[in-house]
């Protein structure tokens, strides 16, 4: 019986990612953490999917040709508002992959006080949130510098020894197995630690207003497809892994395998993530537009 079943659901598994491959749909994403989440899709049909550098995505939002985008919720909330994007949320799919990291021998949260440390994304929901968790556990560092990205950050780390960074994953776990004197710190673990929530709404998937009109039974079935390509972070590391390196969204296999888990990855439904994205905007609500997103600003299935 139990051979049975499991041959049924890798059946069931393959119909699902075939179907994928009949998908006209275009999908792009920034290369990295979020792009994991549509990895086993992505390998079933390569050609319709892009995974691009993260800081040129908010641009693709004008341009309003890829009918999905995977983006970080706050551009995407912003851009809305502003009513320079017609995408709107269809689900939250990363909840946080950002690490406190440092060379220092026994490095924890209690060094950063009194202490020099660089994060990246100067007025970024990113440091919005790196700032807020310090905040919340009375962590008063001495200084706060700033560089543009994480790879800028994660250059530092691998080159000052006593410099605490933030970064984040699979960036930093490449940079542990290069170098087993790093010791990092989730920032999802340390907000959960004060809140008792599940991480913050850091990337998203969001769905062109054209796209939806156009064939919204297309579009449902499509979000189910990513739910389970995100899903399968967990009941198929084995293939997500692969799927990642052959997509060249990570660099190789044991790098994929170590770091995937801690990306963050867990698709949630627009209609169910609101309470998780109006906790994420008033972190900073600057970098949201200056208000919490508006309800139709979330995807509801009819």
């Amino acid at each position: 019986m139990k051979r049975l079943v499991a041959i049924l659901i890798c059946l069931m598994t393959v119909t699902t990612f075939a179907f994928a491959e009949g998908s006209t749909f275009t999908l792009t994403a920034p290369s990295g953490a979020p792009a994991i989440a549509a990895a086993r899709l992505a390998e079933n049909d390569p050609d319709h999917y892009r995974f691009i550098a993260a800081d040129t995505i908010a641009a693709e939002f004008s341009k309003n040709e890829a009918d999905f985008i995977i983006a970080p919720i706050n551009a995407g909330a912003k851009l809305y508002k502003a009513g320079k994007s017609s995408y709107i949320l269809g689900a939250v799919i990363t909840r946080g992959n950002l690490v406190f990291a440092s060379q220092r021998e026994g490095f924890t949260m209690n060094d950063i006080n009194g202490a020099k440390i660089t994060l990246f994304g100067e007025n970024t929901i990113n440091a919005s949130v790196a700032l807020f968790v310090l905040e919340q556990k009375g962590i008063v560092p001495d200084d706060v510098e700033y560089l543009a990205s994480a790879a800028e950050t994660q250059t530092l780390l691998m080159t000052d020894a006593e410099s605490i960074v933030m970064t984040a994953e699979p960036a930093v776990t490449a940079a542990k197995i290069k170098n087993e004197k790093i010791t990092s710190i989730s920032l999802t673990e340390e907000l959960n630690s004060l809140t008792g929530d599940n991480g913050y709404a850091q990337a998203g998937l969001f769905i062109r207003a054209e796209t939806l009109e156009k064939d919204p039974e297309g579009v449902r079935e499509y979000l189910a497809l990513i739910r389970n390509s995100a899903d399968a972070v967990y009941s198929d590391p084995e293939g997500v892994v692969k799927a990642a390196v052959a997509l060249e969204i990570l660099p190789n296999e044991k790098v994929a395998a170590a770091a995937i888990p801690n990306c963050g990855i867990q698709y949630t439904a627009a209609a169910d993530a609101k309470e998780l994205v109006e906790f994420t905007a008033n972190i900073d609500l600057a970098q949201f537009g200056g208000t919490v997103p508006a309800d139709e600003f979330y995807y509801a299935e009819k």
